[in-house]
C-alpha cells in the first residue's frame, strides 16, 4: 500500500473513530458511571492521535493530545463527568472532524475562524487538565500519608541481594537511599532469613534482603532501573499498587492492534519490564525437553512478576486482536465509484441478457433456449450480489441524529428523548445518503413544534421529557422510516387557516383531514408567528417532499391531537435494478414494480362494463379501484375484446391497471428521466427491454394517489357487481 493510500485509509477510519465517540459521549451523559463507554472514547481518540503522528498530522496530534489529557483524567476519576465536559468534548469532536478534513484531505492550513476556535477549546480544556483533586488540595501526599499509613496505594518491591554484591563493590543501601529521589519509602522491613549459622557467616558475602512499601509517580520500568548495576545479583519483584493495575488495565486494552504477543502486550503497557520478559522466555526456553513448557503468562505470575489479573487483561486483548484481524480479512474497502461501476455494467448485462433471451426464444433451438436460460439464472444471481454490496444498514444515519436531538432540545429548553428502532434494517447506500437531509428537518420541525415545553406537557398530564421515535421496516418490497412524536399533533383548524389566507385552497372547500394534513407540504406554507433559527420562514417541508419523491418514494402523514404525530416516508430498496412486471398498453409497454404486484384477473368484455375512465368491481368482497391505463395516458385506438387487472398495493391501498396485454416478470435497469420529463406525472423512470424498446416505469403511489384523493369517494362509490377470474403471474 502506498502513503497514498495509508493516508485514504486513515481519513476514513478517523471519520468512523470520530463518529463513534460522538454516540458514545452521548451515551456517557445519560450513564456516567459507564467505565466501558469512557475506555473505548480514550481508545478512539488515542488512536486518532497515533494514526495521525504516522503521517506527521501535527495540526491534529496537538490537539488531539489535549483531548486525550482530560480523557485520560476522566478514566483515572480526578474529574467528574458533566453535562459541560460532554459538550465541550462533543466540540473538540467536530474540531478534530474539520482539522482531518482540512489538514489531511485538502492538505491546507485551518482558517482564522478555526484557530481561534481551537485556542478557545484549548483554554477551556486546560481548566479541566490542571483542575487539582479535591480529596488533595489542601494537604500534601507525604503528609496525608504519615497521617493515614496504609491510605495510600503503594507499590511493593521485594529484592534479595546476592552474595557477591559486597565483592563487586556495590552497597545494598546505596539503592534504597536512591528510591527516595524517585518517590518515599513508606514502610521498609530487613530479611535475615538468609543469614547462615554465624560459624558459617562469610564477612564478605551479602545476605540481605527487604521488603518495600514505596509511593512513586514513576513508571514500573523507571523504579527497576535503580537496580541495573545488581541486576543480575539480586532477585527483584515490584508488584504494582492497585490504582496502577487499574491503569495497567486500560493501558493494555487502549494499545494498538498491531502487537499481539503476550509478552510485548505486557511491556508496551508498562506492566512488566522488558529484563523481566527476557527472563521469562529465558527459563520458558530452558524448559526441560520431556516436559511441556508453561505459557509465558504463568511464568510471569510465578516470579512474582505480575499480577494474573494483569495477564488475563492482556490474553483478553491479545484474542481481541485476533477477532479484529479476522473480521478484517473479511472486509475489503472499495471505492465507492468503483461499485456504482459495477452496478452499472450488471445493468447493461440484465439488458444484453434479456436481448440473448429473446433472440434464443424467437430461433426455436431448444438448446440455445436452455443455454439463455442459464444464462439468465446467473445474471439474476450476479445482480442480487453486486446490489447486495451497496446494502448498508440505516442504523449509522440514525444514530447520528442523537447529537442533533441533544443539542436542538437544550437550544430549545425542552427535554427530548430520541428512541431508535430498526437499525438493522438494510437500505442502498445511494438512498441513505440522499435520505440524510429530509430526516433531520423532520426531526427538527417535530422538536421545534410538536414536542412542547415541559411546562406545556405537565399541565397536559405529560411526562416532561418528550419523546422521538425513529424506526425503519421492510414492508412490500420498500422501506418505511417513520418519525414520530409524543407531541401537542397537528392543528388542523389553524393550518386550514393559514392555507385559506394564503389562498392554497377556497374558503368553501370540504377537505378530508388526511388533505388537510398534507398542506403543510405546500411551497411557503407555516403556521410559526415568529422566526426562529429552526423555522419559521415556511421553508422545508416542501423542500422534504420534493426530494422524497425524486427518490421514487412517498410521504404520508398522521396525526391526532394532543397525542402526537407520524411521519411515514416509504422509499425503494434500490435506486438502479428492481423486478418488474411488463404490461401492454395499446402500442406502448410499460413496467410495474413485481413487489407492488399482488395478482392479476381478467375483466369481463367490454360491453359488460361502464365506459367510465374510472370504476369500481368487487373483488372478494373488497372496493378495489380501477384506472384505466389505455385513457389515462391517451394511448388511442380501442381495447381489445378483454382486458386484464393488475392488482397493485402500496402501504394500505390497493387499485387495479386495467391494461391490453400481460407481458410477465422483467428484470429491470432503472433509467432516470432527463429534466425534460421531470414534470411528468405517474412515470418514476424508464428501462430498456431486451428487443432495444424503452418502457417507461409506473410511479404507482403516484397513480394511486391521484385515483384516491378522497377517501370518502370510495366509500360511497356503488360496488360494481363483476366476476372476476385470477390469472397467472408469467415469466417474462
Amino acid at each position: 500500500m502506498n502513503m497514498d493510500q495509508a493516508l485514504q485509509t486513515f481519513i476514513a477510519e478517523a471519520n468512523e473513530l470520530l463518529q463513534d465517540m460522538e454516540s458514545l459521549l452521548l451515551q456517557l451523559e445519560n450513564n456516567p458511571e459507564d467505565t466501558d463507554t469512557l475506555g473505548a472514547i480514550f481508545r478512539a481518540a488515542h488512536t486518532v492521535k497515533g494514526s495521525a503522528g504516522l503521517f506527521g498530522l501535527d495540526l491534529i496530534v496537538s490537539f488531539a493530545h489535549v483531548v486525550e489529557d482530560v480523557l485520560d483524567r476522566l478514566r483515572a476519576g480526578e474529574i467528574a463527568v458533566s453535562r459541560d465536559l460532554v459538550a465541550l468534548l462533543l466540540e473538540c469532536f467536530d474540531h478534530l472532524q474539520y482539522l482531518v478534513e482540512v489538514v489531511a484531505v485538502q492538505s491546507n492550513e485551518p482558517d482564522a475562524n478555526a484557530k481561534v476556535r481551537e485556542t478557545a477549546l484549548r483554554q477551556r480544556l486546560q481548566l479541566y487538565r490542571s483542575t487539582p483533586l479535591a480529596t488533595v488540595a489542601n494537604q500534601s501526599i507525604d503528609k496525608m500519608a504519615d497521617e493515614n499509613p496504609g491510605h495510600f496505594d503503594l507499590w511493593h518491591i521485594s529484592v534479595r541481594f546476592g552474595p557477591e554484591v559486597f565483592r563487586n563493590g556495590m552497597d545494598p543501601l546505596a539503592f534504597l537511599r536512591y528510591l527516595n529521589n524517585l518517590g518515599s519509602i513508606k514502610r521498609i522491613t530487613t530479611l535475615f532469613d538468609g543469614m547462615p549459622e554465624l560459624t558459617q557467616l562469610d564477612p564478605e558475602s551479602c545476605y540481605l534482603g527487604f521488603e518495600i512499601d514505596y509511593q512513586s509517580d514513576a513508571s514500573k520500568a523507571t523504579i527497576a532501573e535503580t537496580f541495573e548495576f545488581v541486576r543480575d545479583d539480586c532477585q527483584l519483584h515490584i508488584l504494582p499498587p492497585h490504582s496502577k493495575t487499574e491503569q495497567f488495565i486500560d493501558m493494555i486494552k487502549s494499545l494498538p492492534e498491531e502487537t499481539s504477543l503476550l509478552g510485548e502486550l505486557l511491556v508496551a503497557s508498562g506492566a512488566i519490564t522488558q529484563q523481566e520478559l527476557d527472563s521469562a522466555l529465558q527459563l520458558q526456553e530452558n524448559a526441560p525437553l520431556a516436559s511441556v513448557a508453561a505459557p509465558i503468562g504463568e511464568i510471569l505470575v510465578e516470579q512474582r512478576a505480575i499480577e494474573p489479573e494483569l495477564v488475563q487483561a492482556a490474553l483478553d486483548k491479545q484474542n481481541q486482536i485476533k477477532d479484529s484481524k479476522s473480521k478484517e480479512s473479511r472486509f475489503v474497502r472499495v471505492d465507492a465509484e468503483k461499485l456504482d461501476e459495477l452496478i452499472t455494467l450488471v445493468g447493461e448485462l440484465v439488458i444484453a441478457g434479456a436481448g440473448a433471451g429473446l433472440l434464443a426464444n424467437a430461433s426455436k433451438d431448444e438448446a440455445l433456449q436452455e443455454a439463455a436460460s442459464t444464462v439468465s439464472a446467473l445474471v439474476e444471481a450476479i445482480r442480487d450480489g453486486a446490489l447486495r454490496l451497496r446494502m448498508v444498514p440505516i442504523g449509522d444515519t440514525f444514530n447520528r441524529f442523537q447529537r442533533v436531538v441533544r443539542d436542538v432540545s437544550n437550544e430549545l429548553g425542552k427535554s427530548i428523548e430520541l428512541k431508535i428502532s430498526g437499525a438493522d434494517t438494510e437500505l442502498d447506500k445511494t438512498v441513505i445518503e440522499k435520505i440524510g437531509d429530509p430526516l433531520m428537518h423532520l426531526l427538527r420541525n417535530a422538536m421545534d413544534h410538536g414536542i412542547e415545553a415541559p411546562a406545556i406537557r405537565a399541565a397536559a398530564g405529560k411526562s416532561g421529557t418528550g419523546v422521538l421515535r425513529l424506526n425503519a421496516f421492510h414492508d412490500s418490497g420498500s422501506i418505511v422510516i417513520e418519525i414520530t412524536d409524543d407531541g401537542a399533533g397537528l392543528n388542523r383548524d389553524r393550518i386550514l387557516q393559514k392555507a385559506i389566507e394564503r389562498g392554497l385552497v377556497s374558503t368553501d372547500a370540504q377537505l378530508s383531514k388526511q388533505e388537510i394534513n398534507n398542506l403543510i407540504f405546500e411551497p411557503g406554507f407555516s403556521t410559526a408567528d415568529t422566526v426562529t433559527n429552526l423555522s419559521g420562514r415556511g421553508v422545508g417541508m416542501d423542500v422534504v417532499k420534493r426530494n422524497i419523491t425524486a427518490l421514487r418514494g412517498t410521504v404520508d402523514l398522521q396525526s391526532e391531537p394532543g397525542q402526537g404525530t407520524t411521519v411515514s416516508i416509504r422509499l425503494p430498496l434500490t435506486l438502479a435494478i428492481i423486478d418488474g412486471f411488463l404490461i401492454g398498453v395499446s402500442q406502448a409497454s410499460y413496467v410495474v414494480p413485481l413487489d407492488m404486484v399482488q395478482e392479476c384477473i381478467e375483466l369481463p368484455d367490454k360491453e359488460q362494463r361502464s365506459s367510465e375512465i374510472s370504476q369500481y368491481i368487487n373483488l372478494r368482497g373488497e372496493v378495489l379501484p380501477l384506472i384505466f391505463l389505455r385513457e389515462y395516458f391517451s394511448a388511442g385506438g380501442s381495447a381489445g375484446r378483454r382486458q386484464n387487472v393488475v392488482v397493485v398495493k402500496t402501504a394500505t391501498q390497493k387499485a387495479g391497471l386495467v391494461v391490453d396485454e400481460l407481458q410477465g416478470e422483467f428484470q429491470t435497469v432503472i433509467k432516470p428521466l432527463g429534466k425534460l420529463f421531470s414534470k411528468l406525472h405517474s412515470i418514476s423512470g424508464s428501462t430498456i427491454l431486451g428487443s432495444g424498446e424503452v418502457a417507461l416505469i409506473l410511479d404507482v403511489p403516484a397513480l394511486i394517489h391521484q385515483l384516491t384523493g378522497s377517501q370518502s369517494q370510495i366509500q360511497n362509490h356503488p360496488q360494481a357487481r363483476l366476476d372476476v377470474k385470477p390469472l397467472p403471474i408469467l415469466r417474462h
